[in-house]
């Protein structure tokens, strides 16, 4: 974390000096810290430093889902929010395929109740990254995919919805700090952050959530940025 903050304060500080007038997508871990000492160097606006976020994550997930409901993973509508890293969470309240949502598609599907894998498919998606890395000693082609979504988005102006890694200012009762959140991608960036309907857990989760990053925010923005926090 400390490593990474010092290197991005120096990619921060070159590109500014450069004039840059692109739009940042960090991709580095821990992305949500990384994404916010971005933003604060840069001095960019909030729309054009956008962090890869749980895109990756959401991906798994749905493609576990398409897995367990025997349905092609395109028409499985979910995300996974909050922090790139343990204390995420799935939205399972909104989760749907196809406008059904998930229960009701088992029971269309004609699977028991007893077969629903929701906490294990969670911990698969949030542990799966450890995994490869104790298997082949880093993640590559996930996460490059993942990337090259979002540089699609952005290049094609496509305003297609992806969770990044985005500045919260309000949105779900959060401010000033970096968290992966549904929001819509064009060419300028994270055109608007999405405020998608939460449970009264998922809610306490994504709270959680934000007080992990904020945590590390209080401990390496004073180094960084005198008087920033």
């Amino acid at each position: 974390m400390h490593k990474n903050t010092k290197i991005m304060k120096s990619v921060i500080q070159n590109i500014k000096e450069a004039e840059c007038e692109g739009i940042l997508l960090v991709v580095s871990n821990p992305v949500d810290i990384l994404t916010y000492v971005a933003l604060k160097e840069s001095g960019f606006p909030q729309n054009r430093v956008i962090g890869s976020g749980t895109v990756l994550d959401t991906a798994r997930l749905k493609y576990l889902l398409g897995q367990h409901l025997k349905v092609d993973s395109r028409s499985v509508h979910a995300f996974i929010i909050g922090e790139h890293g343990d204390s995420e969470l799935a939205v399972w309240s909104s989760a749907n395929v196809s406008g059904i949502d998930l229960e009701h598609f088992e029971e269309i599907r004609g699977m028991k109740e007893e077969e629903r894998p929701w906490s294990d498919i969670y911990r698969e998606v949030r542990d799966s990254a450890y995994e490869i890395i104790e298997r082949k000693g880093a993640t590559y082609y996930g996460i490059g995919i993942a990337v090259a979504r979002i540089a699609e988005c952005i290049v094609r102006d496509s305003r297609a919805v992806l969770p990044v890694s985005v500045l919260l200012s309000g949105e779900y009762g959060l401010y000033d700090l970096c968290l992966s959140i549904p929001a819509v991608l064009g060419q300028n960036g994270a055109e608007q952050v999405l405020e998608i309907e939460l449970d009264d857990s998922e809610k306490m989760q994504l709270e959680e959530s934000a007080k992990e990053i904020n945590k590390v925010l209080a401990e390496i923005m004073g180094q960084l940025i005198p008087g920033t926090l």
